[in-house]
């Protein structure tokens, strides 16, 4: 039998060759480093998480948590991985991106049936290929992709800053998670009116960081990875309810709910480094060090990453794939990954884990593997696919993509038992379909 070839071993490039090699199909994966770097990606290892450490909710009962649970059942590589690398983090699945990268990275090597070749891809492969570049895709290949696909859709997002855990002043910060919920993972840094104010003011007439393309595209953010900057210039309260709401936040040093706050996050599982979290920015690096050092806690903090921001493109996915991710206009080739709409680590795994397994099935002469519209992966890929869908934006795993439940659920607890028999009803379809192969 013919094996595959998965251009890209990012996170969806790498579900997609596990799934294929662990259903006794031969894979060549190609992946670009160490012989040529994005301007985001620093490791020659695979998987790399380029924007946070952290993979959302671990709870069933959540969206996040639903989409890693149905991973988990369809044979994901990477699920049990971040499990194995995983921080504190109250009720989230973070990780330690090096540890973590490295463990997916040795098991995608060691695999007997996939072949690595660390070369750039400039052109589509023949054959049955699944590209996963991501939305960082080379100009070298992005101009065949246009070029098969028609013009591509473009937006920028950005990365947090990281700082070192011992140059960050406890007199100032505090561990609580809001209203208390799991364990007291986060620092918090709490500021009073007058020093949001401040900083406030340093944010919005800081300068940025030049774009290469900004002129030419124009400039497209997308709101899940805004630059901290320009939601902040959308009025004086828009970060202090966003990234820094201060509700379920009491500051133990004076007793009251600050005025605003800013979250830290375990970068490593020491603790030795932390994420700005929401803090993804264009500033120019001197003034993230200067702005983001009158943050009450940060005044001494040592920056080891500086924020950056980057291109990224994805597909006009409603007018180009089929539910099984193979293009409409020639199927032998799929595309996986974020580049095809899906927002998130974890929703571009998932959608390499169908990509894989419905290539593996096109080589065996066997049906898609199309899932239901109420599981979360099933959901997403009606999303991103769905014809009649006029202007896509990318889309992360979240309830309100799910057919609505029939019933209310009222009461204090109402959202919560509702959410469970979304997560109830999703892993029924899913049951039921795995159990009919």
């Amino acid at each position: 039998m013919n094996g595959v070839t998965v251009v890209g071993a990012g996170l969806a490039g790498c579900e997609a060759a596990w799934a294929i090699a662990q259903a006794g199909i031969p894979v060549t994966l190609y992946e670009m480093k160490p012989q040529k770097y994005s301007p985001a990606h620093h490791s020659e290892n695979f998987a790399e998480l380029v924007c946070s450490n952290s993979l959302k909710a671990a709870r069933i009962d959540s969206a996040a948590g639903l989409l890693k649970e149905e991973m988990r059942r369809l044979g994901s590589l990477l699920v049990p991985c971040a499990e194995a690398c995983a921080v504190e983090a109250g009720g989230a699945l973070a990780v330690d991106r090096h540890l973590f990268s490295a463990l997916v990275t040795e098991k995608i090597r060691s695999h007997s049936l996939i072949s690595v070749k660390n070369e750039e891809v400039t052109g589509i492969p023949e054959g049955e290929v699944i590209i996963a570049t991501g939305p960082l895709t080379s100009e070298a290949l992005h101009e065949p992709i246009a070029a098969l696909t028609g013009k591509s859709l473009s937006f920028y997002d950005a990365a947090a800053p990281i700082v070192t855990g011992e140059s960050i002043s406890m007199e100032r910060a505090f561990y609580a998670s809001r209203y208390d919920k799991g364990t007291a993972d986060y620092l918090n840094c709490p500021m009073t009116k007058e020093e949001y104010l401040a900083f406030y003011d340093a944010l919005i007439h800081a300068e940025t960081a030049p774009l290469h393309d900004f002129e030419q595209e124009g400039l497209r953010v997308y709101e899940g990875c805004m630059p901290v900057e320009v939601l902040a210039k959308r009025g004086e309260d828009a970060i202090r309810y966003g990234m820094m709401k201060p509700v379920g936040l009491r500051d133990p040093h004076t007793g009251q709910r600050p005025y605003a706050v800013v979250q830290l996050r375990k970068e490593n599982r020491e603790g030795t480094l932390w994420n700005l979290v929401g803090f993804q920015t264009n500033l120019k690096w001197g003034e993230q060090k200067r702005v983001f050092s009158m943050i009450p806690g940060l005044k001494h903090a040592e920056f080891i990453r500086y924020g950056v921001m980057h291109r990224n493109s994805f597909l006009d996915s409603p007018r180009l794939l089929n539910p099984d991710y193979s293009l409409r206009t020639e199927p032998r080739i799929r595309f996986a990954g974020q580049m095809t709409g899906v927002e998130g680590y974890m929703e571009s795994a998932g959608s390499g884990i169908l990509a894989g397994l419905n290539a593996v099935r096109t080589l065996r002469g066997e049906n898609r593997l199309i899932l239901p519209r109420e599981t979360m992966l099933g959901a997403l890929t009606a999303y991103i696919t769905d014809p009649y869908t006029e202007n896509l934006q990318p889309m992360g795993a979240n309830m309100g993509i799910l057919p609505m439940l029939d019933g209310k659920f009222r009461g204090k607890d109402g959202k919560q038992r509702k959410y469970q028999a979304y997560a109830d009803r999703a892993l029924a379809a899913l049951d039921r379909v795995l159990c009919a192969e």
